[in-house]
């Protein structure tokens, strides 16, 4: 039994659980519904009503016709006694019997029973009690031979009920006095059940419960129709919307009449007309844009092989210039050094926007890369006067291409190292069974408020007036973007002025399963702020829940999924408070790319 009963809570739970999710998404199940309920509201209050006053007529009409009947019996039998030839106790008795048996044919109903009952302090010889039938006596309420009693002069009246046929059906009841000759006072009751009426209420009750119901199933066939005709435009926009978002910028609404809805499509193919002309321009000069850039940094590989060589001559041969003229040679040779590092960077981001880059899916221990990255970084570092501190407690592997990998992670190890201001910059990585993540945090200037979308964006500085302390081509963090959402990784980040600023990579563990929750928190002060990304947002804003931030706080993030907040050239829009860097992966040295 307990069994059954479980089973039973299940399938009520499922089913009440698909109908709250059918009215979340169906406007035409949610009008239908709405529109059921109201008419059987409606036909109930109105069938209710209506009910009640056909009843109340009824029974009025019955008592009236019970009451006449009941004086007309009365004065009958008040004239046969009142002229009986005789008037012993047999005689009377006889007349009474006569007259209760008779009753039913005199009205016209076999059912209506009549009741002759000695009156209290009648001191006469009694006649006993006549009744119709044996019995009936019971049938005569209290309160009515009290009320007799007490008012002899007027007919007493009241609704009982008796059983006619196995049923049970209302039933007037009518009482007065009469006076016997040679027999005292008697009380006559004359008893008359309304089935005639309660067969007429019953089909009247049929009738409305019948008729409430067509009229419910009638609206609900008319809200069906009606809602239809305005829901199926709306579905046919929200699907031609789909087709647009997913590229086919051909689809329209099609138009028919002149009416309401006939203008929303018209007025919906003009938009999709119009932004169809602006996206086939952005993407002509985005084609035009990146074939620039690619021809030009191609172009300039040649040129830039005979300076190098030049330049290098140069520079093996400064000591045997002046000092000057030295100085010069080591400039020239540092900012060439910086010019190939953004040719490269140029060179990869075309490769990025033409859509010629791949990454391998080498399984690869994140904190390998983590202490190579520490390893390389740690004289810039002790130049900056920052202590590196890895935080680490198991392994974090994952399929990864691990340059390019290796890449990001040196890009904010670097980018953090030039904004800690002489503090410590901690590197955590962590791992949980959807995803493995490093987070780099310093405790520097941090981020200031309304650059949260800026940090992502290419050749963008929070403060260009901040002198780079590292070199850098303000590319980096736009490749390292591109790079974790070739891996279908999360890039984010979080900072507040005064208090620092956090970078957080997180990657799947496995090549197409979506991340579910990133192993390291993204914010000092919340360990649930950032911790997951949105569904089909790549921004992650946060507080203990998902509310507003502190005055001054900036956190973003960038999904591997290209989600909605992506620039057109691949950038993304993010907030953070700092420049793109690079690490210059070539050979170049690193690049932090910005300042805050």
């Amino acid at each position: 039994m307990e069994q059954i009963w479980r089973r039973t809570r299940r399938l009520a739970v499922r089913c009440g659980a698909a109908i709250a999710r059918l009215w979340r998404r169906s406007l035409h199940f949610r009008v239908v519904t709405i529109t059921v309920f109201l008419g059987l509201f409606v036909a109930l209050g109105l069938g209710t009503y209506m009910y009640q006053r056909i009843a109340s007529g009824l029974a009025s009409r019955a008592t009236n016709i019970a009451e006449r009947e009941a004086l007309n019996q009365r004065t009958e039998a008040q004239s046969q006694f009142n002229n009986a030839p005789r008037t012993d106790i047999s005689s009377l008795r006889a007349i009474a019997q006569q007259l209760a048996v008779s009753v039913g044919t005199k009205v016209g109903d076999q059912n209506v029973r009549v009741v002759i009952v000695r009156s209290p302090g009648n001191t006469f010889q009694p006649l006993g009690t006549i009744s119709t039938k044996p019995g009936d006596e019971k049938l005569v309420p209290d309160s009515v031979r009290a009320a007799v009693r007490k008012d002899t002069t007027h007919a007493q009246l009241q609704i009982s009920s008796m059983e006619v046929d196995g049923r049970k059906v209302p039933a007037v009841v009518v009482g007065s006095r009469i006076a016997i000759p040679n027999a005292g006072n008697y009380d006559f009751y004359l008893i008359a059940p309304m089935s005639a009426e309660s067969q007429m209420l019953g089909i009247v009750r049929t009738s409305f419960l019948l008729g409430g119901l067509a009229l419910t199933l009638l609206l609900a066939g008319i809200a069906y129709l009606v809602t239809r005709m305005v829901v199926t435009p709306v579905r046919d926009a929200a699907h031609v919307s789909e087709r647009l978002t997913a590229g086919a910028l051909n689809e329209r609404m099609q138009v028919s009449g002149e009416d309401d809805l006939a203008r929303l499509a018209t007025s919906f193919n003009a938009m999709a007309d119009s932004l169809q002309r602006q996206i086939r321009q952005l993407e002509d000069l985005s084609k035009l844009q990146q074939r620039f850039t690619s021809d030009v940094s191609h172009e300039l590989r040649t040129p830039l092989t005979t300076i190098r060589m030049a330049v290098d001559m140069i520079h093996a041969s400064r000591s045997d210039f002046a000092a000057p003229v030295a100085r010069s040679a080591e400039l020239l040779s540092r900012e060439l050094d910086r010019f190939e590092t953004l040719l490269t960077d140029l060179l990869e981001i075309s490769r990025f926007d033409a859509g010629a880059t791949t990454a391998g899916d080498e399984q690869v221990d994140l904190r390998d890369i983590v202490g190579r990255v520490v390893d390389g970084c740690e004289q810039l570092a002790r130049s900056q006067g920052v202590k590196l501190r890895v935080h680490s407690r198991r392994a974090a592997v994952a399929p990864m291409d691990a340059r390019r990998i290796e890449r990001i992670v040196r890009n904010l190890v670097t980018n953090a190292i030039e904004h800690a201001e002489r503090k410590p910059v901690d590197i955590t990585v962590g791992a949980n069974p959807t995803a493995v993540a490093v987070a780099v945090r310093d405790y520097g200037v941090g981020l200031r408020p309304g650059d949260a979308e800026q940090v992502f964006n290419r050749f963008w500085r929070a403060d260009p007036a901040r002198a780079r302390t590292t070199g850098g081509t303000g590319l980096g963090l736009s490749i390292a973007l591109e790079d974790a959402r070739l891996h279908d990784g999360w890039l984010q980040a979080w900072g507040e002025p005064g208090n620092g600023a956090c970078f957080r990579l997180t990657l799947p563990v496995k090549s197409g399963q979506p991340i579910g929750r990133s192993p390291v928190t993204l914010a000092p002060d919340d360990s649930s702020v950032g911790l997951a990304m949105p569904r089909g947002n790549s921004l992650t804003i946060g507080t203990p829940v998902a509310g507003a931030l502190r005055p001054g706080t900036s956190v973003s993030g960038v999904s591997g999924s290209g989600a909605p907040g992506s620039g057109a050239s691949g950038a993304g829009t993010s907030g953070s408070a700092r420049g793109a860097g690079h690490d210059g992966a070539h050979g170049s040295g690193p690049d932090t790319g910005g300042s805050r």
